[in-house]
C-alpha cells in the first residue's frame, strides 16, 4: 500500500459480470475477508471494424453474457473490459464546468463535499457526508458519492492463492525467480512490465472494476500507483502510467471517474494517465496539497492521520474536501475510532 493506506479484503470476481456487493467486515482488522476468488472469464470471438479493421469487440464465457470492447494500451496492446457501448473507449480527460470530466462524461466528487474513508469497515455515514469511499468488496452508501477502492497494482494477502496458482506469470519476481514483495505491507507486486502483462492485469482488474459500476459506485480509486518504486529497479514510471491508463479506460467506458491515488511524483502525467480526480493522504504532513491542487483543481480528496496535519489541512485549504481518520479506519463504537471532517 501506499504510506498509510489500509488493505482489506478484496476477492476476484468474474470479469464483466455483477456479482452484487459483499459483506461488511464487522471486526475492525484489515484483511479478514475470507471470499473465495474466481478467475474472470476469458474474452473470445473478437470482431472488427470493418473502416480500420481494429478489433472492437467481442463475447465472454462469462454465464451473464455481458459484452467486452478492446481498449488500447498506449503501448500498442488491448484489453477487454466491460462496457454498455461495446468497441467504444476513452482517453484522457478535460474538466469541465459542470462537475464531469471531458469525453468520458463522468460525474466528479462534489466540490468541498463532507468526506468520509471507509476501507477498513462500512458504517453509516455521519450527518453532513456526501462522499463516502469503500473497499470494493462493500456496498455503496445510498444517496451519497461512493468511490470504490481497488487495489490495483498490488496483491491482497488473501488472494496470492488466486494470483500464484492463477496467474504465476502476472506475479513480479526477482532474478532468484521469486515474487517482490512491499514489505510494509506484505503484498506480492504485479507485474505492469510489459504490454502483454498490463494488457492481462487490466483484464482482471478491470473486471472489478465493472463490477464496481454494477454495483453502484460512481468512481474508482486505485491504489500503490507507486509500487514501481518498491520493484527493485525492476518496473518503471512508464510502467506504472501505462497501466494506469489501460484502467482509466475501463473505468470510462463503465462511466465511473478514477482518481491517481497519491504518488505526487506522476501529476505532470495524468493527462497521460487519464484520471479524473485524486485522492492523497497525508497531503498535508507531506505539503504536497498544493500539488494535487494545481493538477487536478478543487477535484482533490484529502486524508490525514495526525490531528495537527488536520488542522493545519483546514487553515490553509477551507475549500478542500478534508477528513481527519485512525490509520485502522474502523467503525464508531470500536477502539481507537477517530473521525473529523473540515
Amino acid at each position: 500500500m501506499t504510506r498509510r493506506s489500509q488493505v482489506w479484503s478484496l476477492s476476484a470476481l468474474l470479469f464483466g459480470a455483477c456479482t452484487g456487493s459483499g459483506s461488511d467486515d464487522s471486526s475492525g482488522a484489515p484483511a479478514t475477508d475470507t471470499e473465495a476468488t474466481t478467475e474472470p472469464g476469458t474474452a473470445t470471438d473478437a470482431t472488427t471494424d470493418p473502416s480500420t479493421g481494429v478489433p472492437t469487440s467481442g463475447t465472454t464465457d462469462d454465464p451473464t453474457g455481458a459484452t467486452t470492447s478492446t481498449t488500447a494500451d498506449p503501448t500498442g496492446q488491448t484489453v477487454t473490459g466491460t462496457t454498455d457501448e461495446p468497441g467504444t473507449s476513452t482517453g484522457p480527460t478535460s474538466e469541465t464546468t459542470d462537475g464531469t470530466t471531458g469525453a468520458a462524461q463522468v460525474e466528479l466528487p462534489p466540490p468541498d463535499g463532507e468526506f468520509d474513508y471507509q476501507l477498513g469497515e462500512s458504517y453509516d455515514p455521519p450527518m453532513g457526508v456526501t462522499i463516502v469511499s469503500r473497499d470494493r468488496n462493500a456496498s455503496p452508501a445510498p444517496g451519497l458519492y461512493n468511490i470504490c477502492y481497488v487495489n490495483g497494482f498490488q496483491v491482497q494477502p488473501d488472494e496470492e492463492d488466486f494470483w500464484l496458482d492463477d496467474h504465476p506469470d502476472l506475479v513480479l519476481r526477482d532474478g532468484m525467480g521469486n515474487p517482490v514483495i512491499d514489505q510494509d505491507w506484505d503484498e506480492m507486486l504485479l507485474d505492469t512490465s510489459t504490454p502483454e502483462k498490463r494488457a492481462a492485469l487490466a483484464e482482471i482488474v478491470g473486471g472489478w472494476i465493472a463490477a464496481c459500476g454494477a454495483d453502484g459506485f460512481d468512481a474508482i480509486e486505485i491504489d500503490n500507483l507507486d509500487s514501481y518504486s518498491r520493484s527493485k529497479k525492476l518496473l518503471t514510471q512508464d510502467d506504472a502510467v501505462a497501466y494506469m491508463a489501460l484502467l482509466s479506460a475501463a473505468a470510462h467506458a463503465e462511466n465511473l471517474a478514477i482518481a491517481q491515488k497519491n504518488s505526487t511524483e506522476l501529476l505532470d502525467r495524468r493527462d497521460e494517465m487519464g484520471t479524473d480526480f485524486a485522492v492523497a493522504e497525508e497531503c498535508n504532513t507531506y505539503e504536497e496539497c498544493g500539488d494535487y491542487i494545481a493538477a487536478y483543481g478543487d477535484a482533490v480528496l484529502m486524508i490525514e492521520y495526525v490531528e495537527a496535519d488536520f488542522t493545519t489541512g483546514c487553515e490553509q485549504y477551507p475549500q478542500m474536501s478534508i477528513v481527519l481518520r485512525d490509520l485502522d479506519l474502523v467503525a464508531p463504537g470500536s477502539p481507537g475510532y477517530v473521525r473529523e471532517a473540515c
